[in-house]
């Protein structure tokens, strides 16, 4: 524990570090805590998983004291992250107890109005956050330190105009700590517009290159799912996150994977709070293996032990790609990386090995199952090895499926 305390960590926390049995800090907590201690702005570039929550966590612990108003507030672009910041937040804060409260949207806005009203530290999508600054049931005026995370996806998902407006709510005198998982051009100039004189980290992604291994198959549309249930029924895998562009892929692909008696669950916005809350869960404790998921719904969650990343869809920008794979090979664990390509995903694929530096090994594709799928929750779901007539009306109805995705 001597490492973390040079980094200017008090008693309470490193005793609540060393009860989560970290060993040493992660490049990122390295670089970043000790300008965070001494109440420096900081911009840094961290992947997800690469411990930047405790980067910022011990310097709003141990620089807030309960009962004085809202002293912290992190921004986060998705209800996930919101939860998952606010509980490694309170688990580190366990000898220092702070009143941390997590706002986000999908929720009553009731029980987080009588909670703001004991609040020492806060954790909140921009719209919730800014839906109680209108309603007046929010009070910034205390705020030292304001932590911007992710936020490169805050751009992504248009929530930047929002952040802003909660940026200029907040006292002019105050630390901002922003994180991102790419520094791009606009990054760089929210973080010119607000922060003063910051100290700029860059700290390496926690995969190692040689751990993870990224391979392609091509597979006619018709095929894709019949493949992705072959690789999941023969290979032994931990932790599965299956990707896909839109949230009728997720749904497609969840419905389908259990009746084909694989535990699969899915998540992606159009879900209730409550539902996300629970197929987080279930996947965080190993009872359901296999997470069907958008891009928008996994940012920022760092889930251990994730072994397989299968890529359904290629993503549309090329930087998601890196995002994606990024969730395996880490801390010393093999990972592999599965990329299913049919002809509409060529044009993607070409674009990530263009403009990211990735080696994706060919794989021959086998020869699989055709698996029949269905459409709605009524509708009947069989499988086997089709004579021709039988393949044919097999690949119709497949087919029928790469139509839905693409809309």
């Amino acid at each position: 524990m001597e490492h973390f305390r040079k980094l200017g960590i008090s008693e309470p926390i490193v005793k609540a570090i060393e009860e989560s049995r970290f060993v040493k800090p992660s490049m990122i907590q390295e670089k970043t805590i000790p300008f965070v201690m001494e109440g420096k702005d900081v911009i840094a570039g961290s992947a997800t998983g690469s411990g930047k929550t405790l980067a910022f966590g011990a310097g709003i612990i141990q620089n807030s004291e309960r009962g004085r108003g809202i002293q912290a507030l992190v921004l986060t672009p998705t209800r996930e992250l919101a939860e998952q910041v606010a509980k490694t937040i309170k688990k580190f804060s366990k000898y220092k107890p702070l009143d941390i409260t997590a706002i986000y949207g999908g929720v009553s806005i009731n029980p987080q109005i009588s909670e703001l009203r004991s609040s020492d530290v806060v954790v909140g999508t921009p719209g919730r956050i800014l839906d109680h600054l209108e309603r007046r049931t929010i009070n910034l005026g205390k705020v030292k330190i304001l932590v911007i995370d992710e936020a490169d996806r805050m751009f992504d998902m248009g929530f930047i105009d929002d952040v802003e407006k909660i940026i200029r709510r907040c006292p002019e005198q105050r630390q901002t700590l922003l994180f991102s998982a790419t520094i791009t051009p606009e990054v760089s100039r929210l973080s010119k517009r607000y922060m003063k004189n910051p100290v700029e980290i860059s700290a390496e992604q926690q995969v190692d290159p040689k751990k993870l291994t990224q391979v392609y198959y091509n597979v006619q549309d018709n095929l894709k799912f019949s493949l992705l249930v072959h690789l999941l029924e023969h290979e032994k895998a931990g932790l599965v996150m299956v990707f896909c562009n839109t949230r009728r892929t997720v749904d497609f692909v969840a419905r389908n994977l259990k009746s084909a008696r694989i535990e699969a669950m899915a998540i992606h916005g159009g879900l209730p709070q409550g539902k996300r809350n629970t197929v987080m869960s279930q996947f965080h404790s190993g009872k359901v293996y296999v997470l069907i998921c958008t891009d928008v719904a996994a940012r920022g969650l760092d889930i251990p032990g994730v072994s397989h990343i299968y890529n359904y869809d290629i993503p549309r920008e090329s930087k998601q790609y890196i995002h994606r794979i990024g969730r395996t090979a880490r801390a010393g664990k093999e990972g592999i990386a599965i990329n299913l390509l049919s002809p509409r995903d060529f044009d993607n694929f070409d674009r990530v090995l263009r403009e990211n530096r990735v080696e994706v090994k060919k794989e021959i594709t086998p020869n699989i199952e055709q698996v029949q799928v269905k459409w709605n929750e009524t509708s009947k779901f069989s499988r086997g090895k089709f004579g021709r007539g039988d393949e044919r009306r097999g690949d119709r109805r497949e087919s029928r499926g790469s139509r839905f995705r693409r809309n």
